[in-house]
């Protein structure tokens, strides 16, 4: 186990923009003191843990719940046991990039060993999202189940913004997704389109509908599909899958006040399709996955991060097969361009700047972000192989 001093892994949101994060070094004398008190807080029983006099808590109808820490000094929050979470980020009132040229960073406590892992820095800027956000906060980040955490922040020039707040997401128990939920292939495919791929519901992944916004947005016809990673841990259990849709999720809606989960779809690394924003998996959902280029788009995410590790083949099968689907519904062949325009000046195109894109492109070529990790980025020219394949008549 790294001490907190320790480089940070590549592992969180921020690890696949490291190129663009700024990084300044953490006062030696605080991160001395915070391994101090890391070795001498005791764990009582998670369960029996009070909320913090000033925690705000928010529990949901489908039986999941999110905790609110203030972080009124700006400076973080000291290693504390709290009741049991699986996602954290970090939120605060005020412009979205008022922590752009600071640092948060995190460490975790697990739940079931009590041990304490490495420190992981959150992503502070806004690549993800709506175009015209109302919320301010970080990229989320697994955890997996933990009962204690530690953060430090670094503001930037302008100080640290107001209604700084830690935010825990303790996903609900949900539900199994029986085979009911799970859609079965189309007949034979007809020019551009291909079989559509067993897709689990909302429903099979516990989606609580009660939380986001009640409606659906509709956008024109698809014609690109950006492909994302949630930057989160790529060894987890693919039994686990739905219980970290369902804390994105949470988070989305509750920490970041989107009106429902940002992607359209998200595939695990054994290759299972997951549907995303609610609305219809045939229809054209407006997301909120890529700044500037919602419109017309799809946002498929790969669960995990694949900076280094290389994306399993199921992944990378699920993934072909979803883009593939999905572009063939607007006859959009896979391996063919499409031009869209930017909607916010924050992307890489200034706004209504006409930009030809790839129809399978990644997360990088829309915005300054390493997303989707420089390993599946490589892979996009095999994928786009592979989709083609899928759609052949």
């Amino acid at each position: 186990m790294d001490s907190p001093g320790a480089a940070v892994p590549p592992w969180g949101r921020a690890a696949h923009r490291a190129a663009r994060a700024v990084r300044r070094p953490f006062p030696a004398a605080l991160l001395a003191g915070c391994t101090a008190a890391l070795l001498l807080q005791p764990a009582p029983a998670a369960s029996a843990v009070p909320l913090a006099p000033a925690a705000e808590r928010r529990d949901f109808p489908g039986g999941g719940s999110t905790v609110a820490l203030p972080l009124p000094a700006g400076t973080g929050l000291a290693p504390t046991t709290t009741r049991p979470f699986e996602l954290l980020g970090v939120g605060w009132d005020g412009p979205a990039g008022a922590l752009a040229d600071g640092a948060v960073r995190v460490r975790t406590r697990d739940a079931a060993t009590g041990r304490w892992g490495d420190w992981h820095t959150l992503e502070a800027d806004t690549e993800d999202g709506p175009d015209h956000a109302a919320h301010a906060a970080t990229a989320p980040l697994w955890t997996g189940r933990s009962d204690g955490v530690a953060v430090e922040v670094r503001p930037g020039p302008a100080g640290p913004p107001p209604g700084l707040r830690l935010e825990l997401v303790d996903p609900s128990a949900g539900a199994a997704a029986p085979a009911a939920t799970r859609s079965l292939p189309a007949a034979e495919p007809d020019g551009h389109r291909a079989p559509r791929p067993a897709i689990v519901t909302r429903a099979g992944w516990g989606a609580d509908e009660s939380i986001r916004e009640p409606g659906y947005e509709y956008t024109g016809p698809v014609k690109v599909v950006f492909v994302h990673h949630t930057a989160t841990a790529t060894d987890y259990a693919c039994s686990d899958t739905p219980r970290v849709i369902r804390s994105i999720y949470q988070y989305h809606v509750k920490t970041s006040g989107w009106r429902d989960i940002g992607y359209n779809f998200l595939v695990d690394r054994c290759g299972t399709v997951y549907e995303g924003r609610a609305g219809g998996v045939d229809q054209p959902v407006h997301g909120a996955h890529t700044l500037g280029f919602n419109t017309d788009t799809s946002g498929v995410a790969a669960i995990g991060t694949y900076v280094d590790a290389a994306p399993p083949q199921h992944l990378l099968n699920g993934l072909a097969a979803v883009a593939a689907w999905k572009l063939g519904l607007t006859g959009q062949a896979a391996d063919g361009h499409a031009k869209l325009t930017s909607a916010s000046d924050a992307s890489r195109y200034p706004k209504g700047t006409v930009v030809d894109f790839e129809t399978v492109s990644g997360h990088r070529d829309a915005f300054k972000t390493e997303c989707p990790g420089k390993s599946l980025y490589a892979r996009l020219p095999a994928l786009r192989t592979a989709a083609v394949r899928l759609q052949a008549p």
